[in-house]
C-alpha cells in the first residue's frame, strides 16, 4: 500500500470527523476508545473543527493528530499525541511525574491492517514527542484495555513495554486499562 504519513491540517475537520466516527464503528472501538459513536455523532460541526485545528501544526503544540494518506488521498489511519507536564491536569491515569507524551485515538482501517500504516504511525507521533522542546519528553505512554490483545501486541512489538499501572474503565469498574511506555532513548544509543 502507497501511503504517506502526515499531521492533519486545520480545514481537514470533515476528514478527521470521518475517520473518528468509522474508528468508533470499528468491532474493538468498545474496548478500545473511551468515546462512542453515538456520543462523537451528535457533536456538532464547531467541535469537529475545534478538535481538528488543536491537533494541526497551528493548534498551540498540546496535541498533534497524525493521519496515514493513500497516494488517491483516502485516509487510513490515525493517531493522536498528547502533550502531559507533571504541572497538568490529569486527563486520564495517573498524573505525569515527567514531562510525556501520550498516544490516544489509534485507528487503521481494516484494509490497511498489516500493510506498514500503524507502525508509519507510530514512527511519526513518537519521533514527534522526542523533538518537542525543553524540557524534554522523557517517556511516551499509551493506554491498552486488558482484553484488547491485539493492540497490545503491537504496542510491545514496536517497544513500549507495560509498567504495571492500570485504570479502571470508566463505567465498567470491573475492566482495567494498562499503561505502557516508551522510554526516551539515551543520547548516542
Amino acid at each position: 500500500m502507497d501511503f504517506s504519513v502526515r499531521t492533519v491540517r486545520a480545514d481537514e475537520w470533515e476528514r478527521a470527523r470521518d475517520i473518528r466516527l468509522a474508528a468508533l464503528q470499528d468491532p474493538a472501538a468498545p474496548i478500545a476508545f473511551l468515546e462512542t459513536y453515538e456520543g462523537a455523532s451528535a457533536q456538532p460541526d464547531s467541535f469537529w473543527r475545534e478538535r481538528t485545528e488543536g491537533g494541526s501544526e497551528s493548534g498551540g503544540g498540546r496535541v498533534r493528530q497524525f493521519v496515514a494518506e493513500t497516494s488517491d488521498g483516502r485516509w487510513v489511519g490515525t493517531v493522536s499525541v498528547l502533550v502531559e507536564r507533571p504541572s497538568d491536569e490529569v486527563r486520564f491515569g495517573a498524573p505525569a511525574k515527567v514531562d510525556q507524551t501520550h498516544l490516544v485515538g489509534v485507528f487503521v482501517r481494516p484494509e490497511a491492517r498489516g500493510t506498514g500504516v500503524i507502525d508509519a504511525l507510530f514512527r511519526a507521533a513518537v519521533d514527534w514527542s522526542w523533538t518537542l522542546p525543553e524540557p524534554a519528553i522523557q517517556r511516551v505512554r499509551l493506554y491498552v484495555h486488558e482484553d484488547n490483545a491485539r493492540a497490545a501486541a503491537f504496542y510491545r512489538r514496536f517497544g513500549f513495554v507495560a509498567t504495571g499501572e492500570t485504570v479502571a474503565m470508566p463505567g465498567d469498574e470491573s475492566a482495567f486499562e494498562i499503561e505502557y511506555e516508551l522510554p526516551r532513548p539515551e543520547a548516542g544509543a
